[in-house]
């Protein structure tokens, strides 16, 4: 197959469509108790799309996977946004970045979408859920339904947990939350939820309290959309490492096991959020763990 940004999936078209990527954060912050041998293992594999190549800095992803499915237009996650108050993360402090041009590019406007789909509620995953509008913040896809994991709606909800303000989110349920909430727009669900035909969201606790993914199952494709199941092609060789954001490590590791099983028992694509490079693989059974059986024919950013 030509490399190309856009699959197709039994009958869902994926495609890839980039906010930024880039270097993030050094190895040995984002993975603790990765140990350094697993990286100088499979350096070879990771440099230069997933690790510097002269350094140990991670390299990550920040993008949304479009999909196009029964007739309607359906966003896997909204990146970071522009314009919003990040203090914890300065290299996501007030962007001002094309990103509406890039999903221009991939044939959609704002007011196309009719679903989005936000697999956990951390601030990069959020941030284009809304906009600045004549300094007020106001839904990005006026016509659009949200659909966001009750967990961690509640869990992020400074009126239910007031102690939770601070490091990451910061500011982001005030900004990129609230506002499409206070229009009627968001669908609370909670265990799983079928979208349609081919696609239905499925809890993956541990990242955050209400992490999930969505799974395709349409005609002989099988996918596996993995938000922040993943963060580095290292953990599908070490899935029992989870990264400092990881809320609880234990399900963390749980899930991922869980859901790389079920991909390798059904040959399905895994597209993690933070992939750069070819962005989505496939993945086989080895050992206690797993292994990467192929790389998707997406052009490599």
């Amino acid at each position: 197959m030509q490399h190309t940004h856009t699959l197709e999936l039994g009958g869902v078209t994926v495609t890839r469509v980039e906010e930024m990527h880039g270097p993030l954060m050094p190895a040995d912050q984002f993975f603790p108790d990765l140990p350094e041998h697993a990286w100088q293992e499979h350096h070879e594999m990771l440099v230069p799309d997933h690790l510097g190549p002269d350094d140990t800095v991670v390299h990550v992803a920040i993008q949304t996977w479009l999909l196009r499915s029964e007739g309607r237009t359906i966003l896997v996650d909204t990146g970071v946004g522009n314009d919003k108050t990040r203090p914890a993360v300065p290299a996501w402090d007030h962007l001002r970045l094309d990103y509406l041009g890039n999903l221009a590019r991939a044939g959609v406007r704002p007011e196309d979408v009719d679903l989005v789909i936000n697999t956990h509620l951390h601030a990069d995953h959020i941030g284009w859920n809304t906009r600045l509008a004549d300094g007020a913040w106001v839904p990005t896809f006026p016509n659009a339904t949200y659909l966001m994991p009750r967990a961690d709606f509640d869990f992020w909800n400074p009126v239910n947990n007031p102690n939770i303000a601070g490091g990451v989110n910061e500011n982001a349920f005030e900004d990129s939350i609230a506002p499409v909430h206070a229009t009627g727009q968001v669908q609370l669900w909670e265990e799983g939820h079928t979208i349609d035909g081919n696609l239905r969201l499925e809890a993956a606790p541990g990242h955050t309290p209400g992490s999930s993914v969505v799974k395709l199952n349409s005609g002989d494709d099988r996918a596996l959309f993995a938000g922040d199941l993943l963060h580095t092609p290292l953990q599908v060789m070490h899935p029992d490492h989870s990264s400092c954001f990881c809320q609880n490590p234990t399900e963390a590791r749980a899930s991922r096991h869980r859901l790389l099983g079920w991909a390798a028992d059904n040959n399905a694509l895994v597209l993690p959020a933070h992939f750069s490079g070819h962005s989505a693989l496939e993945v086989e059974n080895k050992g206690s763990g797993f292994a990467i059986r192929t790389w998707a024919p997406i052009t490599r950013y």
